[in-house]
């Protein structure tokens, strides 16, 4: 089999780390790159930033914001991208609410109270069961730390201006995976579904016990469904 080219997304606030467990177990199968998302603030920018420096051809996965981003590169160039995975994300655009939200944390970051992920917000990202798994924990609060006041507010206005990627998903072509924690508290099962549902080539695969971020909680799990969906 040959070797293939991997584009690995992360979420708001997320680097590399999020993909650490992937990154280990993949590379006897792919040459992996994990892309910066931190420097623009729209997707159609971190889309082509990120496409300048990929592989002319390469499979595709994002968590969370890294599948909105995922959706973007769909749009850009969806002839470079081989295989795509789709992990607790949504292709809803954000709801009013919830670009309110987003704006209330701006303006609180723009006023010295960036704090990144607080323990208080922990059970939207993990199941409740991890909440006291210290190493999961402390990653999380560093990939917030290392992300940044200003790199976050950036996210967070591409998040905001992101477009509905519901009408681009029958025209994804290429194979498919995607992937939803059973007990996603932000992107819920219901979302991964919908995806699933009207992606031709997609098929779902539920992770038990998880949150959002099952790359960290449950990697062996997300590990061998990456490994299928990449080597199958």
């Amino acid at each position: 089999m040959d070797r293939q080219n991997l584009v690995l997304v992360p979420g708001l606030i997320c680097t590399d780390a999020l993909y650490a467990p992937q990154i280990d177990a993949l590379s006897p199968y792919a040459d992996i790159m994990v892309a910066d998302h931190r420097r623009h603030d729209s997707m159609a920018a971190i889309a082509a930033a990120i496409l300048e420096e990929a592989p002319r051809f390469f499979a595709l996965g994002g968590l969370s914001m890294g599948g909105y981003i995922a959706f973007e590169i769909m749009r850009q160039a969806p002839e470079r991208v081989t295989k795509l995975a789709l992990m607790d994300t949504s292709a809803r655009p954000d709801t009013d609410e919830q670009r309110k939200r987003r704006a209330g944390l701006i303006d609180q970051a723009d006023h010295g109270k960036f704090k990144g992920v607080t323990r208080g917000l922990l059970p939207l990202f993990i199941h409740e069961d991890r909440l006291h798994d210290a190493p999961l924990v402390e990653t999380i609060m560093q990939m917030a730390k290392d992300t940044g006041r200003e790199a976050f507010k950036r996210q967070q206005t591409a998040i905001m201006g992101r477009a509905d990627s519901r009408p681009l998903l029958p025209s994804i072509q290429c194979p498919t995976v995607v992937v939803c924690g059973r007990q996603d508290a932000l992107t819920p099962l219901s979302l991964a579904e919908e995806m699933a549902d009207a992606i031709p080539t997609a098929r779902l695969e539920i992770v038990e016990d998880c949150g959002h971020l099952p790359t960290l909680e449950r990697p062996e799990a997300v590990n061998a469904i990456l490994k299928d969906w990449l080597v199958g």
